[in-house]
């Protein structure tokens, strides 16, 4: 049963995943085989049944909510998509490099419309106790938002011109004797002070505007959806994403001195153990070492990312709401996710990736169950006036869900 509190008009639900993972494998089998026996093709029905296992265990006030996604429009959107790709990729191969440019500057224009689209028809493919999720951002809103993508294109742009215009010779100086090249081949190129400064603020920028994006979209999502003519609530600012970024490289950071000290350490250790081993020995035991080593510094980025991801779950949740007549509370604790994480990792590679889908199904349902709804007044009074206010919106919504090509 969900947790329920009332007080002072205000009814307190506790959100409560159902599922286990148990369910869920045999539905990820499934979906892995027939996907292989398909060569791919069965991907829009496993996309399909996979969100409608997670929302039917989903329970917000004991009802669960609803995937009605028509799988016709899912099938087409995956065909497109598919076919798009494959144009690209034989362009690519072919040489083709003014084709392969037009692919790459499309994508980058379109990708507003693609997120746009997705958003619209996710929205449009939820339901809860018989009301339907819409999502009214105009296109002019969705491009709008859509800022900082096209601004770190033109930093990027400055930032190659500035560093051939750094790197370019003084006319008037002698010219030097360029050195001949290594035997190995070409090695990395070789910038000036000055011109690394300028790809180090270019890095900078660019994640600037990485930050900005999310900030506009989710802000967007949640401001421009809603239920009937009640539309959603918006509390946090660009500084909270900034603040929560900074706090994830740091846990990166920290994570590779880690793992580069424990490394150093092992191999102190091991020449000190195995100093009078002989040399193909210790050679294979150094290379170990560091195949090891170098495999830990391609998962550190593990932690860091779980725990960006509960950061902002926790920050959006806590901040969110429907109009003045309900909001979310989130008390997800970030390290214990990070430490879920970790373990589903380490699981996930022992079983050779057969505990994906219970790490999946475990992580849901922390998330799950850390979110509370609040709702001021009765729920079958809010519920019987937001279909109300939802009707008359089923031609609107059906246009607008006709533009859809994301499934």
């Amino acid at each position: 049963m969900d947790s329920r509190t009332q007080r002072h008009g205000i009814a307190a639900y506790r959100l409560r995943f159902s599922g286990t993972g148990g369910e869920y494998f045999r539905v990820w089998i499934v979906n892995v085989l027939l996907s292989i026996v398909t060569l791919g093709l069965y991907t829009p029905w496993a996309r399909r049944r996979t969100a409608r296992w997670f929302y039917d265990h989903t329970l917000i006030a004991s009802s669960p909510l609803e995937f009605t996604a028509p799988l016709r429009k899912m099938v087409v959107s995956f065909i497109l998509f598919a076919l798009l790709y494959i144009a690209y990729k034989i362009a690519a191969e072919t040489g083709q490099e003014t084709m392969v440019l037009f692919f790459i500057v499309a994508a980058a224009v379109l990708a507003p419309y693609f997120w746009g689209s997705a958003m619209r028809f996710r929205l449009a493919s939820t339901r809860w106790r018989g009301l339907q999720l819409h999502f009214a951002a105009g296109w002019k809103e969705v491009y709008l938002a859509s800022w900082p993508i096209f601004a770190m294109a033109a930093v990027w742009i400055g930032v190659v011109f500035g560093v051939e215009a750094l790197q370019a010779p003084d006319p008037l100086a002698t010219a030097p004797v360029a050195p001949p090249p290594p035997r190995g081949g070409p090695g990395l190129p070789s910038f000036s002070a000055p011109a690394w400064g300028l790809i180090a603020l270019g890095v900078l920028l660019s994640l600037l505007c990485i930050i900005r994006v999310e900030f506009n979209y989710k802000s967007l999502l949640v401001l421009r959806a809603g239920i009937g003519k009640q539309r959603g609530r918006w509390k946090p600012v660009y500084s909270d994403f900034v603040r929560i970024w900074v706090a994830t490289v740091a846990v990166l950071l920290a994570g590779i001195a880690l793992i580069l000290a424990l490394g150093a350490g092992t191999l102190y250790t091991l020449q000190a153990l195995f100093s009078s081993t002989r040399g193909s020995a210790m050679f294979v035991l150094i290379l170990v070492t560091v195949l090891v080593v170098f495999l830990a510094l391609i998962l550190v980025s593990a932690p860091a990312r779980a725990y960006r991801e509960a950061r902002m779950f926790k920050l959006i949740w806590s901040n969110v709401g429907l109009s003045q007549i309900a909001r979310f509370k989130c008390d997800l604790k970030h390290w214990p996710f990070v430490r879920l994480r970790l373990k589903n990792l380490l699981l996930t590679l022992l079983t050779l990736g057969f505990y994906r889908p219970f790490a999946r199904v475990n992580e849901y349902r922390m998330k799950a169950d850390s979110v509370t709804l609040h709702i001021k007044g009765g729920l079958d009074q809010l519920v019987g006036d937001l279909v109300k206010q939802q009707e008359g919106l089923g031609d609107a919504l059906a246009d607008a869900a006709g533009l859809d090509i994301v499934g």
